[in-house]
């Protein structure tokens, strides 16, 4: 599925348009539409651990959010040199709603959030990793 950024990636401002692909439950991609070879790796926040934040009034008016809305929450994952160096991004996550393809990446405070982290490393969440 096709979603419009309606708020950048950050440090990926002249992206546009991203293409979703679910992999599991727990991870899905996102690749840049403009043949850029920009691809993300996201993951499933609530898979992992509780979590749960305020949207902004403006931002659910930007993507157009209702409360029938159907709206997905996924973090970006950086992979490190192994499995368990990789880390999650709790405080920047990327909100879709899949009714009218729009999506945008959210910047949380740290201060009121301060579980979130600035990163957490994927082996925290999961055994194995």
């Amino acid at each position: 599925m096709v979603f419009t950024l309606k708020s950048p990636i950050l440090g990926f401002e002249r992206v546009k348009e991203v293409e979703f692909n679910e992999s599991d439950d727990l991870f899905a991609t996102i690749s840049d539409t403009a043949a850029s070879g920009y691809v993300w790796t996201l993951i499933n926040p609530y898979r992992l651990r509780e979590y749960s934040f305020d949207l902004s009034g403006e931002l659910q008016e930007t993507l157009g959010i209702t409360e029938s809305s159907q709206v997905l929450v996924y973090n970006v994952l950086a992979f490190g040199n192994a499995t368990e160096d990789s880390e999650i991004n709790f405080l920047a996550p990327i909100v879709f709603n899949k009714d009218n393809q729009s999506a945008a990446q959210v910047v949380l405070d740290g201060k009121q959030y301060p579980s979130f982290g600035e990163t957490r490393k994927l082996s925290d969440f999961v055994v194995g990793a």
